[in-house]
């Protein structure tokens, strides 16, 4: 049985001081392109997590990305995985990662990439949603895999030689719902966000993703799906039953991950005030997380609550889709920052934040 998050914790939430991100303000908009918004965003890591560190002491990462609309939630329908190089703290655009035509959906949304430095090549996780060449666009969210080469020779790091494109793991209906249904942004049906986890005790292989509750009576049923390959380099991967849900309290627990830290397993997702069951309790949008001594053991909400970040009271939805890295810095990006009715979609990279942990409890660092 997955464990369960509760009203119960977030009353708790209620009850804590705020653990509020400094406010973001205009200074901290910083393109990395004029011509798209870029938002969730995470590095090309190696099989601990880490940052792939290239040899001019730059890191490669990746990031939703679509041109500017006057409607920033229209994004969402022309997402594509871009590729980005983090050069001492400054951002550069390299384009989209996969090749036009190569992914089998109708667009692309969030997942992990992990490096192999003894082969360099790099396995890019993802969800493809909707389906190439689909007239009407749909929610419908496959997890999906595919392998391409690190190449230098043009002076700017580049994946090319994509192949061996497969899905990589495929609905269990007795566990996760299916995502084929119709509906507005923050009330559809998950089945997204792999995220690659190499357990440091034993080496295996796992992806988190967020899915959706099967069998569930209420319209907020997410959950934390889990799935572990069963071999070294196996293309398949074997489904697992969930490790958390949010069954009527919460619809959407987005990009969760693990983070092994001093011994433990941290345990961290994304959600926002709009997707809690609106007859309980609610939460600010942030992030929240779990602890636990294994990857399937008694995971317990952090700070007793879950809640380790949020957005300000001032400014509640200027940054979102947190992911954190094992030195504890976090990125996420500048969705609707500043105050009043203006709609001010940031679309680049939010400043870094730093986590303190310990245990049970975390808070911002200095």
């Amino acid at each position: 049985m997955p464990i369960r998050w509760t009203a119960d914790h977030i009353r708790i939430a209620a009850e804590q001081s705020h653990r509020s991100a400094p406010i973001i303000g205009a200074s901290d908009v910083l393109l990395a392109d004029p011509e798209i918004g870029i938002w969730d965003a995470w590095p090309v890591q190696d099989k601990t997590g880490v940052p792939l560190v290239l040899p001019d002491g730059s890191e490669l990462w990746m990031a939703l990305g679509a041109p500017w609309f006057s409607d920033p939630d229209v994004r969402h329908s022309h997402a594509r995985i871009h590729l980005l190089l983090r050069a001492s703290s400054v951002w550069h655009h390299l384009g989209p990662a996969m090749p036009d035509g190569f992914s089998p959906g109708s667009r692309e949304w969030s997942g992990s990439a992990v490096a192999d430095s003894a082969t360099g090549s790099v396995t890019l996780y993802f969800t493809a949603a909707g389906r190439r060449g689909e007239e009407q666009v749909s929610f419908e969210q496959r997890l999906f895999a595919a392998d391409a080469t690190l190449d230098f020779a043009s002076g700017l790091p580049r994946l090319k030689n994509w192949r061996s494109l497969r899905e990589i793991v495929r609905r269990d209906p007795d566990h996760y719902m299916e995502t084929t249904g119709s509906a507005g942004v923050g009330k559809i049906k998950a089945f997204r966000d792999p995220a690659y986890f190499q357990d440091p005790a034993d080496a295996n292989e796992y992806l988190l993703f967020a899915g959706s509750c099967a069998r569930s009576h209420s319209e907020y049923n997410g959950v934390v799906g889990i799935a572990r390959r069963e071999e070294p380099q196996a293309s398949e991967w074997s489904l697992l039953p969930p490790l958390i849900s949010a069954d009527e309290l919460n619809n959407e627990l987005e990009r969760p991950h693990i983070v092994h830290h001093h011994g433990l397993y941290y345990l961290f997702w994304s959600t926002q005030r709009h997707v809690f069951n609106p007859e309980g309790p609610s939460c600010p949008t942030g992030l929240y997380g779990m602890v636990s001594e294994s990857v399937f053991g008694a995971w317990a909400p952090l700070n007793g609550s879950g809640l380790v970040l949020a957005n300000p009271t001032e400014s509640a939805a200027q940054a979102y889709s947190w992911w954190v890295i094992p030195d504890l810095s976090v990125t996420s990006f500048i969705d609707n920052w500043g105050s009043g009715s203006e709609r001010r979609f940031g679309g680049t990279f939010a400043p870094f934040l730093r986590l303190r942990l310990n245990g049970d409890q975390a808070k911002l660092g200095e």
